[in-house]
């Protein structure tokens, strides 16, 4: 036998091992999840981690392997326990899918568990989706998105966020949820690490999951006014952390970063060359001081836009992304593969919804989120009034409250809210959507009242 022919035997024999103990250490990995499920504990548990972290690290000074090979192998080991884990486990989208269900049975449910706004999307948009059939905008299109479509957010882009945007910073996607998705899965690579400040969307974390990223997460505090810790940030950056998300107006507790915090944080994503994902969907909703990450002019940001809150063009499913244009060249690439081009109809009927008056929108939206506000304050939930967005993220100061078995609780009285561990280890928090009529939403709140007594 040759000598190359030995070695090989080794690898495989080596190859072999680490599979059969990768199937040990998920068994493992299974009975930790059930336990924490039994006991209410979070599935992520950070200090565990950053422990294990920094004795691999040191592991690999020792036997001399490179530390992020290390270190991305440990990502690897990491994300595939978090997976297991999480099977089966109930979200805010399991609450609403229930609730649909409930509503097919003939139940009346007040929903206050989705950010969808109750008002129809600009009359226009009627009238360009049966315009774009006479004007022949049904074919394939340009998988960067209708140029029309493109230059027309290019100019409103500049002109609403004060930065310059041309066309070839713009991608239109199918929803913000897929501008995200193509960014995590085409600018970072599997073992890379991305920092999400939560509470947060699940979708970021769900999305780098899928992508083979690990996400470190920054954990904010009711006490602390939902304000990201700088040096902890800073102290969780290391040689394979590639991006930070911003969500500012943020998607649970309406949360708006000031100015110096965001400068902050893009100074750091300058220093150590990181790629800023900023989900400014709910910009049209910012009720105090807010400004965009494009006018940082940094590079390496992206900034996720959508019609779906700003237009209330949800079933539309249609977003755009703007970036520097070797930005969206890579994300485009993996657009057309996955659907070739967002339908005409629907980018035509965007193009039209640019024209359209949309400020009394935000006026709307306000108005309901007062009315949650007074509604809480008077239940005597504990909370911050929101900067912006349309929920309310409240905490219930009862020993061992549950959100998730309240809100399976509270849907089986007719309404549905989202539990907050949904968006991190926020066990004892809710999130009430402010997407109904005034009245409705005082009729929600007081039979989450009523539950929430008879707890």
């Amino acid at each position: 036998m040759s000598d190359i022919d030995s070695l090989r035997n080794k690898i495989d024999d080596i190859t072999i091992q680490m599979v059969k103990l990768l199937k040990e250490r998920t068994n493992i990995a299974k009975q930790i999840g059930e336990l924490k499920k039994n006991s209410g504990l979070s599935i992520n548990d950070e200090k565990r981690e950053e422990q294990l972290r920094t004795e691999v690290s040191e592991l690999c000074k020792q036997i001399g392997l490179d530390e992020s090979i290390g270190k991305k192998f440990l990502n690897f080991l990491l994300n595939e326990s978090i997976k297991v884990q999480s099977e089966g486990k109930q979200t805010h989208l399991t609450i609403f899918l229930k609730a649909k269900n409930l509503e097919q049975q003939g139940k009346r449910i007040i929903h206050m568990e989705v950010g969808e706004p109750d008002f129809m999307p600009p009359k226009i948009v009627q009238s360009a989706l049966g315009e774009s059939y006479d004007k022949g905008f049904v074919r394939y299109g340009p998988a960067l998105g209708m140029p029309s479509l493109r230059e027309a957010l290019a100019k409103y882009s500049t002109k609403k966020f004060g930065a310059e945007v041309k066309q070839e910073n713009i991608l239109v996607s199918p929803g913000g949820r897929f501008s995200v998705f193509l960014a995590i899965s085409t600018l970072l690579n599997p073992g890379d690490e991305i920092i999400v400040i939560e509470p947060a969307w699940p979708a970021y974390r769900d999305c780098a999951t899928n992508a083979g990223v690990k996400v470190r997460t920054i954990s904010t505090t009711l006490e602390n006014h939902w304000n990201p810790f700088i040096p902890e940030i800073k102290q969780t950056i290391n040689s394979n952390t590639k991006m930070i998300v911003l969500n500012y107006p943020n998607n649970p507790t309406g949360k708006i970063l000031e100015p110096k915090i965001q400068d902050q944080v893009m100074d750091l994503a300058k220093q150590y060359d990181l790629y800023v994902l900023s989900d400014e969907i709910y910009s049209e909703y910012a009720f105090s001081m807010w400004k965009s990450v494009l006018t940082n002019n940094y590079k390496k940001s992206i900034t996720i836009q959508s019609f779906s809150k700003s237009h209330a063009m949800t079933g539309l499913r249609i977003g755009y992304t703007i970036a520097d244009k070797s930005i969206i060249e890579k994300m485009v690439r993996l657009q057309a593969l996955c659907i070739t081009n967002v339908a005409e109809p629907i980018q035509y009927a965007a193009l039209k919804a640019l024209d359209a008056d949309i400020t009394q929108n935000p006026k709307t939206v306000k108005s309901k989120i007062d009315v949650l506000v007074e509604s809480a304050k008077k239940i005597g939930l504990d909370f911050i009034p929101p900067d912006g967005a349309m929920y309310l993220f409240a905490r219930i100061n009862k020993p061992g409250f549950d959100g998730l078995e309240f809100a399976n609780r509270l849907l089986d009285h007719g309404v549905g809210i989202a539990p907050g561990d949904g968006f991190g280890n926020y066990k004892s928090f809710i999130r009430i959507s402010a997407c109904q009529d005034q009245d409705t939403l005082q009729k929600g709140m007081m039979i989450l009242d009523e539950v929430l007594k008879g707890s």
